[in-house]
């Protein structure tokens, strides 16, 4: 069965039938009106969500298939005490392919490890987000035409920033992207991902000091609900403004990305400018999760390929409180990084030694 979990579990070669499928509906989408009738979409957001659940839920429709599901964990048995792994048995009977969305990370892994069907990571906590990803490269490609030799300045909160995440994963496959990290001390990316771009990537302190350099410029907001201190976020959730004066600095053909929903990181004055693709990107999202559905679906009997690092242990998972295996009862799994440190199999953070 193949799913879609993380950003890298499609190689660039199936990203790129991905987008090519995407580009595809845009140009005949008369074509693909019945493609997914008589099929079912099943939307589990266990954390609230507007744009990807509607997104998700409009994409399903426009390829004839139908959609159930829910969009508050309260209205569904997990208030009850269901686990993630028997919801997911359950939901299999019902439907062709899964999007989920929960708070605690790695928690779309488990689903898929007890689907009959395809499980789409729709977010999970700060972990990651995929299919925001597949909509960001279909942005890219669309605004820019190729992923090579981007400078890709990162801005806001890179450390809970799940979107950011997967985007790293994904773009730094390919040749010549580099990035400028723009964050507060408190919200830099955490380490694991830092040392994977090895000298691939920058800090600024400023969005003034990497304008001028980047093709795209990736905003996201101060997230409220993953501060446990909500001083700390009061303090820190103005600290990047992108407005009218900072877009002089930048290129004729740089693009403004955002994943939505913006608080006060852009001002509305930016909206005007053609540079700003943030909402263009919204359109972009249904369309490749169209492209993603219809192609799930029709790799449904592809057999997932085993990672073979995977391991059994008794070590604790330095980030319990927001993964998955500090709030379910699941093996405790790890895999060892190509730098030699053990991580987590649910939620990729460090293990600590009891």
């Amino acid at each position: 069965m193949r799913h879609l979990i993380d950003s890298v579990d499609l190689t660039i070669e199936e990203i790129d039938i991905i987008m090519n499928r995407a580009l595809d509906i845009i140009a005949h989408k008369e074509m693909y009106t019945d493609s997914c009738h008589g099929k079912t979409l099943a939307t589990l957001f266990y954390e609230p969500s507007t744009r990807t659940r509607l997104s998700f839920t409009a994409a399903m429709m426009e390829l004839g298939g139908n959609v159930l599901g829910f969009s508050d964990a309260n209205s569904s048995s997990v208030s009850k005490g269901e686990s993630v792994a028997d919801t997911i048995r359950v939901i299999s009977a019902f439907a062709d392919i899964v999007a989920m969305r929960h708070s605690k990370e790695g928690a779309p892994r488990i689903a898929a490890e007890f689907a009959r069907v395809p499980v789409i990571n729709a977010g999970d906590g700060g972990n990651s987000h995929p299919t925001q990803t597949m909509t960001d490269l279909l942005t890219i490609r669309r605004e820019l035409g190729h992923f090579d030799n981007l400078t890709i300045g990162l801005c806001g909160d890179l450390k809970y920033g799940r979107t950011v995440h997967s985007l790293i994963k994904a773009m730094h496959r390919y040749e010549g992207v580099r990035f400028i990290l723009i964050s507060p001390n408190e919200l830099k990316l955490p380490s694991h991902l830092k040392s994977e771009l090895a000298g691939d990537c920058e800090e600024a302190a400023t969005i003034e000091e990497a304008m001028p350099r980047l093709d795209v410029l990736y905003m996201t907001r101060v997230q409220q609900e993953r501060f446990a201190d909500k001083d700390q976020y009061e303090r820190l959730k103005d600290t990047y403004i992108l407005d009218e004066e900072k877009m002089k600095l930048a290129k004729q053909n740089m693009i403004v990305m955002h994943p939505l929903p913006r608080v006060n990181e852009i001002t509305m004055g930016v909206d005007a400018d053609p540079r700003a693709a943030y909402f263009r990107q919204v359109e972009n999202g249904k369309f490749v999760r169209m492209a993603l559905i219809y192609t799930l679906l029709q790799w449904r009997n592809q057999v997932e390929k085993n990672r073979d690092d995977i391991c059994l242990t008794d070590h604790i998972c330095s980030n319990i409180r927001r993964c998955i295996s500090g709030a379910e009862n699941v093996p405790h799994r790890a895999y060892m990084d190509p730098y030699g440190i053990l991580r987590c199999y649910y939620c990729n953070h460090r293990i600590n030694p009891e």
